[in-house]
Parts: structure tokens; C-alpha cells; sequence
């Protein structure tokens, strides 16, 4: 096993395109998870970018937050101008893991984990966040909603490292994010939604009900439009094309199909005037 340790960017960016094959990490958490048995089974090469000062910056712009990928949790968490801008950030920030977890995870690293069951992803696709992608050879930008491709796969060259996280600053008449686990703290999701609405325009975003965390269009027209909704099982139907829910060592299918349907309902009633 080799560890890589750039010390600035340039040079991550160098042994990124020598050795595509090692996996990039920071925080290292899910790393922990699984050591030493993942080691023992795959031990392959990494690429630390925890000494790389560039990617752990959080600035201020006119029209947007840009969090470093090295960004921690606890670094939006502490940041009293987010809580005020982006409170979902700062909402699903303190439910991810310990404060342990939260002082060294990163959102770089929640992004490109690409697990299902991510905590920060859904609020950063809800607030239409962009990702900032850097080769050897130049960057570019991708919608955190169009980067996912499948179950683990991405729109990652195999030379590219996520280097930052666009956040537009708006102004936004509903912002909600609800997580459902089996403990308060400390529990991989078993269903969570985000959603947030400008206008007409909605954004609904659910983790754990597909193989990736995804936007939810069918949901996202129903309360553009205005359409009636009296119960869970109206929005059942249109939840079932948007996601696809299955069984794990955590839940069923079928719970998490109820259950989305359930706390979305909940979340909304208040909210609008057509769900009743």
C-alpha cells in the first residue's frame, strides 16, 4: 500500500494523473469504518489531500458560498453567517456522526463517497449547488444534480479531483431537511428528504431510495402545479417514479417507500395551501 501526501494542490493534482488508481481521501472517516478489514481485502493506494491547504478555504462571494472539498462539517457548523444564509447546511451538518465525525469528515468526501445515504448531498443538490472539478489540464463546473450516474459512479475523470462546492445565495420562501435513522445521532439515514421552494420553484431531493441521492421531478411538478394533496398516499404515486427504494441490513423497501412518503407530507402541510 502507498500514500500519497501533496502538499498543495499542484502537486495532488500531479499524482492524480501519475496514478489514477488511488482513491483520493481527507477526513478519512468512512476509511475508519472499514479498517483494517477493507485493508486486509483491498489495499490499494491513496491519495491524502488532508495537507492540502487550498481545498480548505470557505469563502464569501457576491452570488455564492464556495466550500473547499476539504471543508469540514464543523467548519459550516461554527460559522455563524451560514446558519443565517444556508441553515440546511448547518442542520444536516450536526446530524452527521459524532462531533468527531463532524471535526474531520469533509464535503468534498460526502460528495464523491457517492453513498445513497449521504447527509450533506441532499441539502447541497436542494440549494442547486455546482461542483468545482480541476485536472492537470484545466476545471469545470457540473451540477451537483447531474454528477451522479449510477451507484458509485460519477462524472470524475479518472485525473479529476472535486476541489470546491458552489453554493448560489438566494433568498428562499420554505427550507426544510428531515432525516429518518434508527437514533437521533450517530445513525446511517434510512430516509431523508430535503426541499426547498423560491416561487413556483421547487426543489425536492431524497437520500436512501435510490442507488444515488437524487432530485425528485414528479414531486417537484405536483406542488409547482398546485395539485391536491390530502394524504401520504397521493404523493405514494408519484414518490414511486421518482425513487426506487430497496431492501438492506438497515430497512425495507417498503418502509422507506411509506416513510418518505409520510414525513414529506407532514413536512409540507403546513406550508402549502394544496396539501391538506
Amino acid at each position: 500500500m502507498t500514500v500519497y501526501l501533496p502538499a498543495d494542490l499542484d502537486e495532488a493534482l500531479d499524482v492524480r494523473a501519475r496514478h489514477p488508481e488511488a482513491t483520493p481521501i481527507a477526513g478519512g472517516t468512512d476509511l475508519g469504518v472499514h479498517w483494517p478489514q477493507r485493508m486486509a481485502a483491498e489495499p490499494g493506494d491513496w491519495l491524502d489531500l488532508s495537507g492540502v491547504a487550498e481545498i480548505r478555504t470557505l469563502a464569501w462571494k457576491d452570488d455564492a458560498l464556495v466550500l473547499g472539498a476539504g471543508t469540514t462539517y464543523w467548519d459550516v457548523i461554527r460559522n455563524p453567517g451560514i446558519a443565517e444564509a444556508l441553515p440546511l447546511l448547518v442542520r444536516a451538518a450536526r446530524l452527521v456522526g459524532a462531533v468527531q465525525i463532524q471535526a474531520r469528515g469533509t464535503w468534498g468526501g460526502n460528495v464523491v463517497n457517492a453513498s445513497p445515504a449521504a447527509d450533506g448531498v441532499p441539502v447541497l443538490m436542494a440549494y442547486d449547488a455546482v461542483l468545482e472539478l480541476r485536472s492537470r489540464v484545466g476545471s469545470s463546473l457540473v451540477p451537483l444534480s447531474e454528477f451522479y450516474l449510477g451507484y458509485k459512479q460519477m462524472r470524475l475523470g479518472p485525473d479529476e479531483l472535486l476541489t470546491g462546492i458552489h453554493i448560489p445565495l438566494r433568498t428562499y420562501d420554505f427550507e426544510w431537511f428531515e432525516k429518518v435513522g434508527s437514533r437521533s445521532a450517530q445513525a446511517i439515514t434510512k430516509v431523508g428528504v430535503a426541499v426547498t421552494r423560491r416561487a413556483a420553484e421547487w426543489r425536492v431531493v431524497a437520500n436512501s431510495v435510490a442507488p444515488t441521492v437524487c432530485r425528485c421531478p414528479g414531486v417537484e411538478s405536483l406542488l409547482a402545479e398546485e395539485r391536491p394533496v390530502s394524504g401520504p398516499s397521493d404523493l405514494a404515486p408519484v414518490l414511486a417514479a421518482d425513487v426506487s427504494p430497496i431492501d438492506d441490513i438497515r430497512s425495507t423497501a417498503r418502509y422507506r417507500a411509506e416513510v418518505l412518503a409520510r414525513v414529506l407530507y407532514w413536512g409540507l402541510r403546513d406550508e402549502c395551501p394544496n396539501v391538506t
